[in-house]
């Protein structure tokens, strides 16, 4: 079909797809054999990561945002110096600031250890042990369903039948006597 032309079932004439000579695993085409060795190139693990913006999913947005007008505040009439105001502005949001980056510091890389090893033995389950285990339960269990189908089929089936026959002469009639 190379190089040929074809209709389809509404009656367009099409072009036939044709491949140029080459091997499809192995691209004469520079610009497309230098695409495939970017694309096998590219590493998940080693993807560059955005120092800018930490959270692009959004995932602490309701969490995280605490200010210090979130935590403290002086309503209207009960006001303290303008100077303790501000070093206590100050003071909280620096200290909220430097006590963060200290406890990342400390423990950030412990637990990305911690939660890495637990998002492995996770995915290994799920892949090696929980998946495995639903596909066979329902490979057994479509067997019993057929088992259980006959025996339905076999024994309530003419029961039900009987009764519906035998309940389907009763007649019931409302009368409104006035």
């Amino acid at each position: 079909m190379s190089g040929g032309k074809y209709v389809d079932s509404e009656g367009l004439l099409y072009a036939a797809p044709g491949r140029e000579k080459g091997n499809i695993y192995k691209p004469h085409n520079k610009a497309m054999a230098e695409e495939l060795n970017e694309k096998v190139m590219h590493d998940v693990h080693t993807k560059e990561i955005d120092l800018v913006d930490r959270d692009p999913k959004r995932l602490n947005d309701d969490v995280v945002k605490i200010d210090f007008e979130d935590v403290i505040a002086e309503p209207e009439g009960t006001h303290s110096f303008d100077g303790i105001w501000k070093a206590s502005f100050t003071t909280f949001t620096v200290t909220k600031y430097w006590f963060y980056r200290l406890l990342s510091a400390i423990f950030g890389i412990p637990l990305a250890l911690v939660w890495g090893i637990y998002f492995a033995i996770l995915s290994f389950l799920h892949i090696w042990a929980v998946v495995p285990c639903i596909r066979s339960y329902l490979i057994e269990i479509q067997c019993i369903s057929r088992v259980y189908s006959i025996c339905i089929h076999t024994f309530c089936d003419p029961l039900f039948e009987a009764i519906g026959k035998m309940f389907s002469t009763i007649r019931a009639t409302v009368r409104k006597e006035i």
